[in-house]
């Protein structure tokens, strides 16, 4: 009996990390670049004043990006307005 359930929780153990790394590259592909949404230094690239990632000096840059799930990005509410899909 103590045998089964170490087995049972080692294949329980195997088959978790096996559906951990089976997510398609299709779901970790969906997403959209924000632009005004991004935190100081918190950005994932950027247009104009510096570089790249994590460069902003100020919040809700309205020229750099942060990447978000698909489709959510101009409901997002910022105290500078909605993030938008293109750079301002």
């Amino acid at each position: 009996m103590k045998n089964s359930l170490i087995t049972l929780a080692i294949a329980g153990s195997i088959a978790s990390a096996l559906a951990s790394v089976a997510v398609p590259a299709s779901a970790a592909d969906s997403k959209e670049k924000c632009y005004g949404v991004a935190l100081k230094g918190q950005n994932d690239c950027a247009a104009g004043k510096h570089d790249c990632a994590g460069k902003s000096t100020m919040s809700y840059d309205k020229m750099s990006f942060k990447l978000v799930p698909t489709g959510t990005c101009t409901s997002m509410k910022t105290p500078k307005g909605h993030g938008s899909l293109t750079p301002a």
